[in-house]
This record gives C-alpha cells, sequence and structure tokens, in this order.
C-alpha cells in the first residue's frame, strides 16, 4: 500500500487555512491550540495536528511555541549598530550564532542615504531582570568591532503578532473600525516556580510532540501536576506575561519547495510630536499590514523618530503602497510627520532571546562578561 505523505506546501488550501489561524490568532494560554487552530480554520483537529507536524518537519514551519510578553519579563529593546563593513558579516553571526540574548538579527539599508543609514545591523535584545543591556551592549561591541550602537527600548506597543498568510493581498489602506490598544511595558516578578513552569512552557515544540494533551510532558518536565500547570500558566496570562501560541514561518528564505511565505520587510519610522506618541500609534497599528508597531525613541542618530513599524511583503511597491496609505491616514487624523523613512531588511536570522537570569549568568561565567 503507497502511504503519501501529508502535505507540507503553503500554496495547499487546506494548510493556508490552518496557517491562516495558527500564526498569530491564537492569543494568550491555550489549553488545547489544535482544538482552536480547528475550531477557528474549521479543519478537523487530526488534520490540523497532521499537517502541522508535516509543515514543521519540512521546514515550511520553522517552530512552534507559546510566546511571552517578554517585554514584561525582561528589559529589552531594539538596538541598532554601526559596524566597519568589513566586519559586518562576522559581528552578524557574532549575534545570531554566539548571544543567545539577541532574538532578531537584520542588516538593513536605505534606498538612499539619509539619518541613521550607516546603521546597518539590528537586533533585538533582550536582558534578564538585575543586569545591564547597556553593559551587554558594549561587551557585543569589544566582539564584533561595532563602533556605536543606539539602544531603542519600547515605551509602548500597539501591534504584535505575525501573520503573513492572512495578511496576503491586503488591500493598502486596510485598518480596523478602532485604533489599536495600547500595551503598557511593565517588568513583573517571578518566583522560582513561576520560572520552572515557563520554562518547559516556552520551550519550542518538537514534531514528535504534534499530539493531543499538549501540556501534560510539559507538566512533568516543570515538575507539577498539570492541573498545577494549569493555574500557574492561566495566572500568568491574566499578568500579561503569556503572548500567543504561534506556528512561526521563514520570512523571506526559500522553503523546500522553493516557495516564499514573504520576499521584503520594512522597518518604518515616523517622527511626530511630543505627546503624539500613544495617538500615532494607535492609528500606525491599526492598520493590518502592520506585524509590529511600537513608541521608540531614535534619537538625534534617525531624526528623532519616535513611532517604528514593521511590514512584510512579497512586492516592494505594494509595500510602499501600504506605507503611502498610513502616511495619507495619519495626515488625515491631523497628526504632523516631520520626518519618515523605511529601512529594508535584507540578510535575517531570528531566534527566541533568552529571557532566564540562571542562563544569562551562565552565558557571561562561558563568554568572558564579568557581572563585577
Amino acid at each position: 500500500m503507497n502511504i503519501t505523505a501529508a502535505p507540507f506546501e503553503i500554496s495547499n488550501p487546506i494548510n493556508a487555512r490552518i496557517l491562516a489561524v495558527s500564526e498569530d490568532s491564537l492569543q494568550g494560554f491555550q489549553r488545547d491550540p489544535w482544538g482552536e487552530i480547528a475550531r477557528q480554520s474549521g479543519v478537523d483537529i487530526a488534520v490540523v495536528m497532521e499537517r502541522i507536524r508535516a509543515m514543521l518537519e519540512a521546514g515550511t514551519i520553522r517552530r512552534i511555541r507559546q510566546t511571552l510578553l517578554a517585554t514584561n519579563l525582561a528589559q529589552g529593546a531594539l538596538v541598532a549598530w554601526q559596524v566597519p563593513d568589513e566586519k559586518l558579516d562576522a559581528a552578524f553571526d557574532y549575534m545570531f550564532q554566539q548571544d543567545p540574548f539577541s532574538g532578531h538579527v537584520v542588516l538593513r539599508s536605505t534606498d538612499t542615504a539619509t539619518a541613521g543609514s550607516n546603521y546597518k545591523l539590528w537586533t533585538t535584545l533582550k536582558v534578564p531582570q538585575g543586569f545591564s543591556m547597556q553593559t551587554h551592549c558594549e561587551f557585543l561591541a569589544r566582539k564584533t568591532g561595532a563602533e556605536h550602537f543606539r539602544l531603542m527600548p519600547a515605551k509602548r506597543l500597539f501591534a504584535l503578532g505575525v501573520g503573513h498568510i492572512r495578511r496576503r493581498g491586503l488591500t493598502p489602506g486596510a485598518k480596523a473600525d478602532v485604533p489599536a490598544e495600547v500595551t503598557e511595558v511593565a517588568i513583573a516578578q517571578l518566583n522560582d516556580l513561576e520560572w520552572r513552569v515557563l520554562t518547559a512552557l516556552k520551550r519550542e515544540f518538537a514534531p514528535a510532540e504534534i499530539q493531543p494533551d499538549l501540556w501534560r510532558q510539559r507538566a512533568g518536565e516543570a515538575g507539577v501536576s498539570l492541573e498545577t500547570f494549569y493555574e500557574i500558566a492561566g495566572d500568568l496570562n491574566r499578568r500579561k506575561i503569556i503572548g500567543r501560541f504561534s506556528t512561526f514561518l521563514e520570512h523571506v528564505k526559500p522553503l523546500k519547495d522553493g516557495d516564499r511565505v514573504t520576499r521584503f520587510n520594512a522597518l518604518f519610522h515616523w517622527a511626530v510630536p511630543p505627546g503624539c506618541e500613544i495617538e500615532t500609534g494607535r492609528e500606525v497599528g491599526r492598520h493590518y499590514i502592520m506585524t509590529h508597531a511600537y513608541w521608540r525613541e531614535g534619537g538625534p542618530e534617525f531624526h528623532n523618530v519616535n513611532i517604528m513599524g514593521v511590514a512584510h511583503g512579497m512586492e516592494k511597491p505594494v509595500l510602499l503602497a501600504h506605507k503611502a496609505a498610513i502616511d495619507a491616514h495619519l495626515a488625515e487624523c491631523g497628526i504632523p510627520v516631520s520626518y519618515t523613512n523605511v529601512f529594508w531588511g535584507g540578510r535575517s536570522e531570528i531566534k527566541p532571546s533568552e529571557i532566564a537570569p540562571a542562563a544569562y549568568r551562565e552565558w557571561c561565567a562561558s563568554a568572558g562578561l564579568d557581572l563585577g
């Protein structure tokens, strides 16, 4: 008897229905994520698990995990690095391969030379509570030969959810009926038991784990009963520490079948008057194309931009049309924009940032970073 492997392509209609839900629509802690994906997609739960397993094994899905609102667990920032061109690739490799606290590592460029265009290496950074982002970046600068860096912590979040499949075909200007909600950034304190549960909760799932009763093994890993695991996860969820249950696709790398999920990613910058940041962020964040939108201070290196956001797409002109529609909407709202720009992503690697204090101390000891 011939056994046909389950389709793993994003172009498969059933897979597309599943991914339109599973990428970023499952908010908070989910006791039964496969069942919820089945409910929202209209696909039988057995098929959901079969297809997600097949896509994970084929590399179509690069990872599956319960995400955290890490900004509420560890200090975080977007970091722009000025690195000599001859050291840029080596610096990229070091950030990606040697620093578990740097998450997104991206080379970016602008269409014309402008403020900040000499900052070509961009990373996201998480440093656990009790440690210094400044000290960490100074150490990385010494290791990589970076000449300058700019730390840009998020002051507020307005959009966070990378759903590439459901964003395909969006009309420029498509937006929600109401402005985006504002997410505050506030560090939460966890005890040892909560850290144990959280560590087990956030670890990526292997293909063999794509089974019913998803969390029982993770509860055992944390050394607690399943019901205790659920109780602690639910409490972390109420405290806004839990993000989404997500299946992550590759951004720009070709998949096994040669297809691509997306081809371009753009970091949009806007400078608005002090006091307008929250209103502007909510208006930017309501646009469906935005996977991220936040208030960050770019400083004089970046013409004092204070609203930033990320969008992905298959065609550069279409992303620029989305940007133009957002610009027009801000003008209609009476929000003055003194400066705007687009930083285009090139080479990129993405991994979850480690956030556990114990892991940070171990890394510092092995890397030679003296904590004093």
